[in-house]
């Protein structure tokens, strides 16, 4: 069992008679530099990519256990420009209001020049209050920038896509450009854009200060921004909110990696994903549910539901124990099959998801 094994079954004993947001311990526990607290995506992974930042979900955004040259939608090399998030009217920027960066899923509070740079993915984690944005600058390596009005939210956070040993870095926000070890070379720059705000930009595969001083040069902290994608959820489950929203467009128009996350006090998670991939050939034939009205298929272990039919699509609804014996685990509190059902008869899915126009 890794060090990592031992926290999250510790807490779990700890609050076995209590409440215990497993959204949180999954983000954190595996995203979390210091782990003091356990709650930050690590599933983007092996899982929370496709759970969660992120990257978005990264959650978007680590080690996919060699599955990155398999998968369509995480490719690196895109052909045309990304999708840009569209503008939240009338929400202040970081710049004007730091105390509202990370409280509202469905708004990043800075933005990126698009003449200058392009945007990657972008995420918002509601439990941590922290946004995301991954960009890049003339076809250089991606960088990675997570803003909080929280020096600590920050300072715990691990590095993206490093090995854990190598990826707990302390803080300072001086504005000084770092190196870290990980074996491929990388720079990390931590900083106060304005009083009250808090941000780290990093940058695997390059020792070049350059690359990463354009990078934040071209983001925009006066601005807003919405998390737009093309998956929107009309029904949620009585008491449950969005917790996380990321959208990983690395890959665009080829791939596009959507996950919305929700919570319900004091323990239920249910992760919904929209994973598009123009290599995707054929969709799954046999199905054992109905999901209003049409086929749908709930996976052997019973705990996640997929709505068949999307075109070079997989749109799926994961409301299971994010840990081994998951049954073990469920109790009455958790999300249930019945309210991955009315989620996904609800999903509102854009016609075009190579086309942005189409989203909103």
């Amino acid at each position: 069992m890794t060090d990592l094994d031992q926290r999250i079954a510790s807490v779990l004993r700890e609050r076995a008679e209590g409440e215990t947001d497993t959204y949180r311990l999954l983000r954190t526990s595996r995203a979390r530099g210091r782990r003091r607290q356990l709650r930050r995506r690590a599933a983007t992974g092996a899982a929370l990519t496709l759970v969660g930042v992120l990257g978005f979900v990264g959650v978007a955004s680590t080690d996919l256990g060699g599955l990155a040259g398999r998968l369509p939608w995480v490719a690196a090399t895109p052909t045309v420009a990304a999708p840009v998030p569209p503008r939240a009217d009338g929400v202040p920027g970081a710049a004007q209001r730091p105390d509202l960066v990370g409280t509202d899923t469905q708004v990043l509070h800075l933005g990126v020049d698009t003449s200058r740079a392009r945007y990657l993915s972008w995420a918002v984690h509601g439990s941590n209050q922290v946004e995301s944005i991954r960009l890049s600058v003339g076809g250089g390596p991606p960088v990675l920038v997570e803003v909080s009005s929280s020096a600590r939210e920050v300072d715990e956070l691990l590095l993206d896509g490093v090995h854990a040993e190598q990826s707990v870095i302390p803080v300072t926000f001086d504005g000084v450009v770092r190196p870290f070890r990980n074996g491929a070379g990388g720079l990390v720059k931590a900083w106060q854009p304005v009083p009250g705000l808090y941000a780290r930009a990093s940058m695997l595969g390059s020792a070049d200060p350059g690359v990463l001083a354009r990078a934040v040069d071209a983001l925009r902290w006066g601005e807003a921004r919405r998390c737009d994608s093309p998956l929107r959820l009309s029904v949620l489950p009585e008491g449950a909110r969005v917790a996380a929203c990321s959208v990983d467009a690395t890959a665009f128009p080829g791939g596009l990696n959507v996950e919305l996350a929700l919570y319900r006090k004091p323990s239920a998670n249910m992760w919904v994903r929209l994973q598009y991939g123009a290599q995707i050939v054929a969709d799954r034939v046999e199905s054992n549910r109905t999901v209003g009205g049409r086929p749908a298929y709930v996976y052997p272990d019973g705990t996640k539901l997929e709505l068949l039919g999307i075109p070079r699509a997989h749109l799926t609804a994961d409301f299971g124990w994010p840990f081994r014996g998951d049954h073990a685990h469920k109790s009455q509190l958790d999300f249930t099959e019945a309210d991955a059902t009315s989620v996904l008869a609800g999903a509102q899915v854009a016609k075009d998801l190579t086309d942005p126009q189409t989203w909103t």
